[in-house]
């Protein structure tokens, strides 16, 4: 039981990260930023729950997640603005913003959120009323899990059964015609959108603070931002598909962590077989696309 805990506790982040990156690629945005918009979720949690004075467990449950995602959507507007206002290329502006998130969180923990002490670069513990209570006695394994679960099953709902739902990936899918025969307004329709997978992947970095590492330090995300990208992907960007995915990935590297303590292999190599994972997917897919041309 402690081992699937661990697996599901770190296939959270991914799994709603890897929602935020689908939701943006089906509309055709190509949102690299999960990063940081994560990193923007973990600092107002961090923020709110060392900050604040939070003593009822409802507040902190309903303030935080909704603070994170605010925050998540405000850093998604940038490079959404930029594109709509400008025609910059989203690839690049949302992954200079990881680096700028990165080093704001450094910023943080170094200064104005340190830990009272001075002594290491983190914040204090968030409030005991801010983190979220284990599934599992003696895990990691929180509601952020099924709560993640659940954004899931709505996302499918929203693509597939909604109006606003048809619009995005019509949109995404072809913009001139969905412009044109669907009188979309697909400038309106990938903006929102583009806020709303920074509002989804700042969850992940309020769930990681409140019911993880319960405190702010630099490189809390191991990069979960970045392999939500490969955990959407090979879902094909399909929202129940990335549970599966998520808790593939979330396997992967929690069983590499064990692997390094058991024998001593590096648990970087999980980065390696993910990297080959994305590279056959990408063979699969043109070798797909030429069957069905030919």
């Amino acid at each position: 039981m402690t081992e699937l805990a661990a697996v599901l506790a770190r296939a959270t982040p991914l799994l709603i990260a890897g929602l935020a990156v689908a939701l943006a690629f089906r509309a055709g945005i190509w949102n690299i930023g999960a990063e940081g918009q994560l990193l923007a979720g973990a600092v107002v949690a961090a923020w709110i729950g060392t900050r604040w004075g939070v003593e009822s467990r409802l507040v902190a449950l309903a303030v935080i997640p909704v603070a994170a995602a605010v925050a998540g959507a405000l850093w998604a507007a940038v490079p959404a603005l930029l594109r709509a206002r400008f025609g910059v290329i989203e690839v690049i502006t949302t992954i200079m913003l990881n680096f700028v998130a990165e080093h704001l969180v450094g910023y943080l923990v170094h200064g104005p959120l340190q830990e009272a002490a001075r002594t290491y670069p983190q914040s204090d513990p968030i409030a005991a009323a801010a983190r979220l209570a284990p599934i599992v006695s003696g895990t990691r394994l929180t509601l952020a899990f099924p709560a993640a679960v659940l954004l899931a099953v709505l996302l499918w709902v929203f693509l597939t059964r909604t109006t606003p739902g048809f619009a995005l990936r019509a949109g995404g899918a072809s913009p001139l015609a969905a412009r044109v025969s669907g009188r979309i307004r697909v400038t309106r329709v990938t903006a929102y959108a583009f806020l709303a997978s920074g509002a989804i992947a700042a969850l992940a970095g309020a769930a990681e603070v409140s019911g993880v590492t319960f405190a702010l330090y630099e490189r809390l995300s191991p990069g979960y931002g970045y392999t939500a990208i490969a955990v959407a992907l090979l879902a094909r960007l399909h929202p129940l598909w990335i549970v599966a995915s998520a808790l593939f990935f979330g396997a992967l590297e929690a069983g590499a962590a064990a692997l390094q303590r058991s024998a001593g292999v590096p648990s970087v190599t999980v980065y390696a077989v993910e990297a080959a994972i994305i590279i056959a997917l990408v063979v699969m897919d043109r070798t797909a696309r030429r069957a069905v041309a030919a």
